[in-house]
């Protein structure tokens, strides 16, 4: 057997991949899930944070400004083993998709807040003032002159930041989450050779290369022109 026959054998094998490819797409599932909610909760969080920030009060937005440093701080993958491990010792038990979602989702949140935040202090002073002498309240302000100008200026940072947070649902093999990391690890060893992994590869490759290829053309979409 060449050198080529023996890595094809051990990174393509046809019949391995074959047998293995249930588990695989099983896998997508549960990583296409994961995102998903992920992203709902995350951008959600991200902007009513940001919203609460520009009422000024300081009591408010100094938790909102820790809660932001501290999870764009910490490493996706401690927070989720910090979840999964330490929060049964305290009498709550969360699962392996639970704390992956809640630790992808807070990191997700406070950088999403950040970005929204950056948006809303780029949107000039003299827009709030218009619209608060036409009779407007601070939150109608917010809600229809400076958030719809905000948001266009957020769209392509908050796109790639994103496609980072969703990318890190493979973090959740370390918790037994079985998704697509996970479903290929394991395929692996049990059939004694590497194609799972490639298939995985793969995978990764379907789900998220559509979602950067997308993401390019929000930042083109959503350039301001010069």
């Amino acid at each position: 057997m060449t050198g080529w026959e023996r890595f094809a054998f051990s990174f393509f094998n046809r019949e391995v991949a074959l047998q293995y490819l249930p588990a695989i797409l099983d896998g997508m599932v549960i990583t296409i899930g994961l995102a998903l909610v992920i992203i709902a909760a995350g951008v959600a969080l991200g902007l009513l944070l940001a919203i609460l920030r520009t009422f000024g009060n300081r009591w408010l937005n100094a938790p909102i400004i820790v809660f932001a440093d501290v999870m764009r701080a910490l490493p996706p993958l401690v927070l989720i083993i910090l979840l999964y491990f330490a929060l049964p010792l305290a009498g709550l038990s969360l699962g392996a998709f639970a704390s992956t979602w809640l630790a992808l989702t807070l990191v997700l949140a406070a950088f999403a807040e950040e970005i929204f935040w950056a948006g809303i202090l780029a949107v000039p002073k003299g827009q709030w003032e218009a619209a608060r002498c036409t009779g407007l309240a601070r939150l109608q302000t917010v809600r229809d002159v400076v958030l719809p100008q905000a948001l266009r200026m957020t769209v392509p940072p908050l796109t790639n930041r994103i496609i980072a947070t969703t990318k890190g649902t493979a973090l959740g093999s370390v918790v037994a989450l079985s998704e697509i990391l996970n479903q290929a690890s394991s395929s692996a060893s049990l059939a004694g050779n590497a194609t799972p992994l490639t298939m995985g590869a793969l995978a990764y490759l379907a789900l998220f290369l559509p979602v950067v290829v997308f993401g390019r053309w929000v930042e083109t979409r959503f350039a301001w022109k010069k």
